[in-house]
């Protein structure tokens, strides 16, 4: 089988990865020349247990190839990116769009289409579809469209792609039975088969049932700051119950799924769908909550800030809730050191040089590298050593440094 992925990102190149090490012809399409070159040289651009090697021997096997251009196969899989309308919050279709139509010239009786990038209910139906039916194709009957949402964990993303259940949103039957027998190259979890609109609203609803529940635990972090309660005992003790699950809160949420999918639920039924909007007003507010009460601990100086990444041990840091705390703070003009060992950036420093003369070390991202911090390097150069760690993830620290977490925050008030 040859198989041609529009897109070579978080997911696209993962993807590719593991179709070129079920023994399937791979091309890898993406439109930066500078990222194509190097996937062509076995240079890889995100960090993900595992996709390098597996790259680099498709490569020697002739197995992956990236391109600029699709070209014919049997499959196509669109991972591309869908970001929101701000105006009015709905799933912004244009990369799938010029991704649909970019194939068009290449496609042949026969073929199964895939999108994989996450979009709105009625998505693949309303505006996909429609696509292929004016250039002069059947969809069921010459060709085989398929909405297949991925649903995986950064760090994670290799295992999970083999072994997590998969959903297979068919625009007919028969493109359900054509795209799960693509995915049959190399999942193991079960394929199970629905309709294209089920698809992805079931992908939508996923995400949107961890935002809200993240709001929940940020709300409950605010009433506690208020009234003067410890937060995470709060969570800890109420997690003892056998049915309840409260999640840890945060500076935010960030991410391509929680940060933006249930925007595309909220958007087709705004007066509906209330609590999916206060989720997210409420997840978004808290970059505005963590600067409050830096501000209650510093009223000037300089905070050394520790990671930017959404998500522990992983370079991915889109929609990071930690940007927009930097922001703030630097509009609030703090002077701001960036440190995160996981993210090539010029402008970020060493772990010694953000800490260096710092009034205060905020953490923002659960790295591993940032749960047991050098205190006695923290107390030798801090000006201060006073932590603010919004992740919850430092446990102990010596009697000599002051920290703060969401359990604490009332001490402030």
């Amino acid at each position: 089988m040859k198989v041609c992925i529009i897109g070579q990102g978080y997911i696209g190149l993962p993807t590719a990865a593991l179709f070129s090490r079920s023994n399937c012809e791979v091309v890898g399409v993406d439109i930066s020349e500078e990222m194509i070159n190097n996937l062509n040289k076995g240079i890889i651009h995100i960090e993900e247990p595992g996709i390098s090697d597996i790259i680099k021997k498709a490569l020697n096997n002739k197995l992956y190839t990236a391109s600029l251009t699709p070209q014919k196969a049997d499959a196509f899989i669109i991972t591309v990116p869908t970001p929101y309308i701000v105006e009015n919050y709905s799933c912004d279709l244009s990369y799938v769009i010029v991704a649909c139509e970019s194939i068009l010239p290449y496609l042949e009786k026969g073929n199964t289409i895939i999108i994989e990038s996450t979009i709105a209910p009625m998505s693949t139906d309303e505006t996909i579809k429609p696509i292929f039916e004016k250039a002069g194709f059947s969809i069921g009957k010459d060709l085989y469209l398929a909405h297949c949402p991925e649903r995986v964990l950064p760090g994670r993303i290799i295992e999970e792609l083999i072994h997590n259940d998969r959903i297979i949103g068919g625009v007919t039957p028969e493109c359900a039975k054509k795209a799960s027998e693509v995915y049959g190259q190399f999942v193991e979890g079960d394929l199970i088969l629905t309709e294209a609109k089920t698809a992805e609203l079931s992908k939508c609803m996923e995400n949107t049932f961890r935002d809200v529940n993240i709001a929940l635990a940020n709300e409950l972090t605010k009433i506690c700051a208020e009234i003067g309660v410890n937060a995470l005992d709060v969570i800890e003790m109420a997690n003892k119950h056998p049915r309840v699950n409260l999640h840890s809160p945060g500076p935010g949420v960030g991410g391509h799924c929680l940060a933006i999918d249930p925007y595309f639920i909220y958007a087709k039924a705004p007066e509906t769908a209330k609590i999916i909007k206060l989720a997210r007003d409420t997840n978004n507010s808290m970059p505005d909550f963590v600067c409050e009460y830096v501000s209650k601990i510093i009223s000037k100086g300089k905070i050394a800030v520790l990671g930017v990444s959404y998500k522990g041990n992983t370079d991915d840091d889109r929609e990071s809730p930690a940007y927009a705390v930097i922001s703030k703070l630097m509009q609030n003009n703090y002077e701001i050191n960036i440190h995160d060992p996981h993210i090539k950036n010029d402008n970020f420093v060493s772990l010694d040089e953000a800490i260096k003369d710092a009034d205060l070390t905020l953490i923002l991202c659960d790295h591993d590298e940032f749960k047991e911090l050098d205190y006695d390097l923290i107390l030798k150069n801090m000006k201060k050593a006073v932590i603010f760690d919004t992740k919850n993830i430092i446990k102990e620290v010596p009697k000599e440094i002051k920290l703060y977490n969401y359990g604490n925050l009332y001490e402030l008030n």
